[in-house]
């Protein structure tokens, strides 16, 4: 049908804004900042005032301002401005500027008002300046005096000066000044009150202070008061308003004669709570944080032995509207029902008020308000907009914004297009939704291929019959539109080999199969899920193996943790499946636990442990291992029982050295393996005994004339058995009866000297050496035999002579002693360049038998002293005078230049230019050739006195050469590298030096 041109402009207008409200391209303003009360020193008013106004919204929010109500324009107020949202106000005026403002957001969306804000002046005129009249009293009267406080705006408090300033009256029982009139009471007057005073004023906003004329109090002279009952002159009002959280303050005070005393209760009897404070004498009650629980009726008590006096007042609750229950931003579709409710509470109850735009919602047969309910039954464009909920009493007044969006359409399946291609099981249910995007709602039709159909999105129990291409037809009165998708019913998923539980031991591979066989149009997935958590591929211990169906779990170098619940999911177009293993892991028990040592004695402990895990295999034995500071490591130690069974928790350690700190801990044994051993014990240190081990290694010998040195190897600290340890040493001379014990407390001891001038040179002993504690002594080591200290050798070696060898060697011979009363060990030459020159001795010890030596290591063509002496354990006998001999000149350092050579078959010739020694070098005597096969350990010499020299060598092999140059001072050698023997060239390229510099081929 043709549709109206009205109805096809609103349709293009619907379709736009329902684009961009989808979108979120445009929203109503919403507040960010509101404006709050502000209350200005008069003085301060040549500065200027800013009201806050702030909102966001798409489009940005314009603002707009009024003033008690009335629109303030802008355009003609040339002392307020705008400034963003925020208002300006300067040249500020306090009869024109004062008052309620309230500031509108608005842009094509709609509008919102803020909160009211109200802007007011403070100010504390002076007193008037006329003199006060005196104020004449009788003593043991009470008086009032006024303070007439002047005009004011802003909170004020009050101060009397007596006298002269600083001195201000102090507040006690006797006199209060009140903080709500401003006077001074005095409930009984005295002598020393008689004076000037002063009230002072002061404004908390403007700080300033203004004082009134003095007033004289003087007394009369006429007589003294007498007693009488207390006068409350200071008491609060009937009903007293109290806002919610405030601090509400009542002052009550009285005359009297005594003065009186000051109480407060309430009249319902309940005790003050915690918080209420009673100050200046219990002449003010103070209730912090006002609640409802404080309000009700409250008495003052004034009272003296002349009688009592009682002011009643009654506090009332109230609080200012607070929202809890409000609404939120709506998007409907056109014609659709709107229902919102908006709840505050409050003391008085508030009413409620709707307001659309900023304006007061206009109410017609479609839009019903009642009490905080907005109701519109049927919704049209022109209800977009933005609403506020107003709820107000008459201590205040809150707003609540929220935005209505009206929504037409025509269908549209854009983002919920039916599936392209829709896989189901057979016998399954399938759900084909149709949900097109539609204000007002659509209405449906499908059809299977080209033939209408009923159905309510739900197909039972699928067949082969039901796959097909399936089509949704939408329609609303703005239009229509259709979405299409293919069904297809596939076979079902089964799992052909699944995981079946399994024990295995730590540290083996396994694979869990899980095998399927699937419809081949379907798209498989494997995963796992290992105790309720899915296995990624993170975890180097697992690996998904298999094909299109096989999805098996391979799980390497199996740990305990690893012991649990393992499923495999199988998940396809239409379908999950899932197969289930427990997989047990059996390992070496875990560690025994709280390793305790019983008893003690010197040589056992007895233990006892808790069981740890047995990891899946039952625990079949326990070992002992321990540990002491003697040690290196843990050691495994002998036990009674010697096998400890897995149900055994106690065992006695034996065999342990007595007085040692020990550690125990237990390791346990399965048909695994060893696991990891317990918590270490306390340490423990065994009961004392006596030394069982005898010191080791006895001997001795040498030392100086007439002493006896007896050494042995200490008894290790862990084999002292206890304190106070120290060495027995006993000895007697050879053929004797009677041992001579002598004793050392000194634990490290190695070594022991007796002196005796009796002893003879290398006499023969007996010695033993035993050990002791504190609980006794030890046995002795076996008996050796050894010998007194000796004499050095008397006599000297005769025919003494020695003789150049080369550049750095002489030898030195001599002839052994043929007699001397002292025993020989050996021979020392001494040598040395001259006297000059300590640093360049040196000597060399050689055995008895021996009488010749070839000193090394000498400087060449340098004159050496050397001298020989015997000697012994005692030290060196007398020394020959000293003879001297010179080494030789040095070798030449010129190795063989220029070496050539010639090969003819197995025959080679080698030619070399002679060497010429320097003057400070040895001449050259001959020249000798050293030469071997790689393939062979043997050297073949050959010596000369030419240049020149003839060798055979053995077809296809590699030689190395040594030509050496000989002197008397020692050897030159050239090194020649390699040479083929079927070859007229050398196989390497270059010449090297050799010791004494020269040439490699």
């Amino acid at each position: 049908m043709t549709l109206p041109w009205k109805q096809l402009l609103l349709l293009s207008i619907i379709d736009c804004l329902a684009e961009c409200l989808d979108s979120g391209s445009f929203h109503g303003p919403r507040w960010r900042m509101e404006p709050g009360d502000l209350f200005i020193p008069v003085d301060s008013m040549e500065e200027e005032a800013t009201l806050t106004c702030d909102a966001k919204g798409i489009p940005p929010p314009q603002y707009r301002w009024s003033l008690n109500g009335t629109l303030i324009n802008l355009e003609l107020d040339h002392r307020r401005r705008l400034s963003g949202g925020n208002l300006i106000i300067r040249s500020l005026d306090r009869y024109q500027d004062g008052g309620r403002y309230q500031c509108t957001a608005y842009n094509t969306i709609g509008a919102v008002l803020s909160r009211r804000a109200s802007l007011q002046f403070a100010y504390l005129d002076h007193f008037k300046l006329h003199t006060r009249s005196a104020v004449s009293v009788r003593e043991g009267q009470g008086v009032v005096l006024l303070c007439g406080t002047p005009t004011s705006s802003g909170d004020l408090s009050y101060s009397w000066v007596f006298n002269e300033y600083p001195y201000f009256v102090q507040q006690d029982n006797r006199r209060f000044v009140s903080q709500e009139t401003g006077n001074l009471y005095i409930a009984k007057v005295e002598p020393s009150d008689v004076g000037n005073y002063t009230c002072v004023v002061m404004n908390s906003i403007t700080k300033g202070k203004v004082h009134s004329s003095p007033t004289s109090l003087v007394l009369r002279k006429d007589g003294v008061m007498g007693e009488y009952e207390p006068k409350i002159e200071v008491h609060f009002p009937d009903t007293v308003p109290a806002a919610k959280g405030s601090v509400v303050t009542l002052e009550c005070f009285a005359l009297g004669n005594p003065v009186p005393e000051i109480t407060w209760k309430r009249a319902n009897g309940v005790p003050f709570p915690s918080k209420v404070k009673m100050k200046y004498s219990n002449a003010v009650l103070e209730i912090p944080s006002f609640q409802q629980d404080d309000t009700g009726g409250y008495e003052c008590v004034a009272e003296n032995k002349m009688g009592k006096n009682i002011a009643t007042g009654r506090l009332a609750f109230h609080a200012k509207p607070q929202w809890i229950q409000t609404m939120r931003d709506t998007a409907l579709a056109i014609e659709e029902r709107l229902h919102w409710e908006c709840r505050a509470n409050g003391k008085p109850k508030p009413s409620y008020n709707w307001l659309k735009n900023g304006q007061v919602l206009i109410t017609e047969e479609r839009v019903y308000v009642d009490n905080g309910v907005l109701l519109i039954s049927s919704l049209n464009l022109s209800d977009a907009g933005m609403y506020q909920c107003v709820a107000e009493n008459k201590y205040g007044v809150i707003y609540f914004s929220t935005e209505l969006m009206v929504l037409a359409s025509s269908p549209d399946f854009t983002g919920n297009l039916l599936r392209a291609l829709l896989k189901a099981k057979a016998g399954t249910i399938v759900t084909l939704e149709c949900k097109p995007q539609a204000y007002p709602t659509a209405s449906i039709l499908w059809k299977k291929g080209n033939q209408p159909i009923h159905t309510n999105d739900r197909i039972t129990n699928v067949t082969k019959y039901d796959a097909g291409s399936y089509t949704c037809f939408a329609r609303n009165r703005f239009g229509t539109s259709s979405t299409t998708g293919r069904l297809l019913i596939t076979d079902p998923t089964r799992i052909t080999q699944g995981p079946v539980d399994m024990e295995i031991i730590v540290g083996e591979s396994i694979v869990l199969p899980c095998q399927i066989a699937c419809d081949p149009v379907l798209d498989v997935f494997f995963t796992w899920a290992f105790n309720g958590q899915l296995i990624t591929k993170t975890d180097r211990h697992f690996e998904l193996v298999g094909g299109r169906t096989a999805g098996d779990l391979m799980i390497r170098n199996i740990q305990l943790n690893h012991a649990g619940k393992y499923i495999c999911v199988v998940d396809t177009d239409v379908e999950s499946l899932s197969a289930v293993a427990i997989l047990i892991v059996k390992g070496p028990p875990g560690p025994p636990d709280t390793v305790a040592v019983e008893e003690v004695t010197d040589s056992t402990a007895q233990l006892s442990w808790s069981r740890g895990r047995d990891n899946g295999s039952p625990i079949t034995s326990y070992l002992i291992q321990t540990r002491t500071p003697f040690t290196v490591g843990w050691q495994r130690v002998d036990t009674v029982p010697e096998v400890i069974d897995g149900n055994t928790l106690t065992a006695t350690v034996v065999d342990l050295n007595a007085w040692v700190e020990y550690e125990f801990r237990v390791v346990a044994k399965n048909s695994v393996g060893v696991g990891e051993p317990s918590p270490t014990s306390l340490q423990t240190r065994t009961e004392d005994a006596v030394p069982d081990a005898a010191p080791t290694d006895v001997g001795g010998g040498g030392g100086s004339r007439s002493e006896l040195v007896v050494t042995w190897e200490p008894v290790p600290e862990e084999l002292q058995n206890g304190e106070s340890f120290g060495y027995i040493i006993a000895f007697r001379g050879l053929g004797e009866m009677t041992w001579t014990h002598v004793a050392t407390s000194a634990p490290g001891a190695s070594r022991y000297v007796y002196r005796n001038d009796s002893i003879a040179p290398f006499s023969p002993f007996h010695v033993k050496v035993g050990a002791y504690n504190s609980k006794g002594q030890g046995p002795f080591s076996p008996v050796v035999t050894i010998y007194s200290a000796e004499e050095e050798p008397s006599g000297m070696p005769g025919g003494v002579w020695a003789r150049s060898v080369s550049a750095s060697e002489i030898e030195v011979n001599w002839q052994a002693l043929s007699f001397t009363p002292e025993r020989v060990l050996g021979y020392e030459v001494v040598y040395w360049e001259d006297d000059t020159k300590p640093e360049t001795m040196g000597k060399v010890r050689v055995p008895g038998s021996q009488t010749s030596v070839t000193v090394s290591g000498l400087g060449q063509n340098t004159q050496y002293f050397l001298t020989v002496s015997a000697f012994n354990t005692a030290g060196t006998g007398p020394f020959l005078p000293a003879i001297n001999a010179t080494t030789k000149k040095s070798p030449p350092g010129q190795p063989p230049l220029n070496v050539e050579w010639t090969l003819i078959g197995s025959q080679i010739t080698i030619y070399w230019e002679p060497v010429v020694a320097m003057e400070t070098e040895s001449e050259v005597t001959g020249y000798q050739l050293s030469y071997r096969s790689l393939k062979h350990k043997e050297e073949n010499m050959l010596l000369t006195n030419n240049s020149t020299a003839e060798l055979t060598l053995v077809d296809n092999e590699d030689y190395v050469i040594h030509i050496r140059s000989l002197s008397e001072g020692g050897t030159c050698w050239l090194l020649f590298l390699p040479l083929r023997s079927d070859s007229s060239q050398a196989i390497s390229n270059g010449l090297k030096s050799g010791d004494c510099g020269g040439q490699v081929i």
